[in-house]
């Protein structure tokens, strides 16, 4: 009963089995491998962008500092939600990649308000020599709280990017767990919604280890190479990452794992709503945050649940405390573990 984080789940076999393939023989390095070429294509025709430029990266981290490096200038600032990952969960690795631009902070929750992001973006005050210039906003999809923004409410704050000139950045960690979840298409999920550039997820959705960077204008495509080098994430055996990503994308195998997260999700949610457990979102996508009294996480715990508590530690004398938690549904997951375990919450 494994609900800490989608990054723990098993590769696919499918991955797995291009992984052996591409394990023979010789190929070119640093992604002049046939396998990128393929997923070059594949990526600009998914997207509906044949002018798209397509890097591949082995982690989130690097996938979004790096392209917010190749957006911003080290003395501007980059606009995001309080609880974005670059803010929360990255080691200043955005501003470390950006040569020293900052993050500022746009007040509200997961998900930040058209009208909040102007605020803040004005408050900002560009050509003053004494402050940070404005530069790009990164957006989040699925946020950080299981939220997915809806096309509407992507283009209401790509809109006021726009108006003020600037760039936008989407986080896509679990960009295929919204897309289901939205059932558009890429392209309308991104540049038709006015993003300029995208951190395509893959590792928490079944791949071992790569993300892809798209950037639907081309024009920062050498930049990005060049501080892709520059930041030692240019893999000499590229081809492990070009047959990881060819293989996720074969057969829309990353639509199939994203629709089975999706759906463990959901029925999850829909048994813990037979229990004790407070449900503290909507769950959209493949993210639950919940409350549950303290002798029920107990019971959970002990029978072998791993998950992640948000309130402090579990020991305490008053087991009827509620206790918030988050779950997280990764494609591989068992519907006999998921009713194992709301049937421990019910107990």
């Amino acid at each position: 009963m494994f609900f800490a984080s989608d990054n723990a789940g098993p590769v696919h076999p499918k991955v797995m089995e291009a992984l052996a393939k591409a394990n023979q023989g010789f190929a070119p390095g640093y992604g002049a491998d046939a396998a990128m070429d393929r997923v070059r294509a594949r990526l600009r025709e998914i997207f509906e962008a044949p002018e798209a430029a397509v890097h591949l990266v082995t982690t989130g981290t690097a996938a979004n500092s790096l392209a917010l490096a190749s957006l911003t200038a080290p003395y501007e600032t980059i606009f995001c939600s309080p609880v974005a990952h670059i803010h929360e969960d990255e080691c200043n690795a955005p501003e470390f990649f950006s040569d020293g631009a900052k993050l500022t902070l746009v007040p509200g929750g997961d998900k930040m308000t058209p009208e909040a992001l102007r605020s803040t973006i004005a408050a900002q005050g560009s050509g003053i020599v004494h402050h940070a210039q404005r530069g790009p906003v990164s957006i989040t999809q699925v946020t950080e709280r299981g939220s997915v923004h809806s096309l509407d409410e992507l283009q209401a704050l790509t809109a006021v990017a726009r108006d003020f000139g600037l760039k936008v950045h989407m986080d896509g960690a679990r960009f295929t767990n919204a897309l289901v979840t939205l059932g558009c298409t890429p392209a309308e999920m991104t540049w038709k919604s006015g993003i300029d550039a995208l951190s395509f997820g893959g590792t928490k959705n079944g791949l071992m280890g790569v993300e892809a960077v798209i950037f639907f204008d081309p024009e920062k495509s050498w930049e990005f190479e060049l501080r892709r080098k520059r930041g030692a994430h240019l893999l000499s055996k590229h081809r492990y990452l070009s047959a990881q990503m060819e293989a996720y994308l074969a057969d829309d195998l990353w639509l199939e794992m994203a629709a089975r997260a999706n759906a463990n999700c959901a029925r999850l949610a829909e048994g813990l709503r037979g229990t004790e457990a407070e449900l503290l979102n909507d769950p959209q996508a493949n993210i639950i945050f919940a409350a549950l009294p303290r002798r029920v996480h107990e019971r959970l715990k002990e029978a072998g649940a791993m998950y992640y508590l948000q309130d402090g530690p579990l020991e305490d004398p008053d087991g009827e405390d509620m206790l918030g938690c988050r779950l997280v549904c990764d494609w591989s997951i068992s519907e006999a573990d998921i009713d194992r375990f709301v049937s421990l919450a019910k107990a």
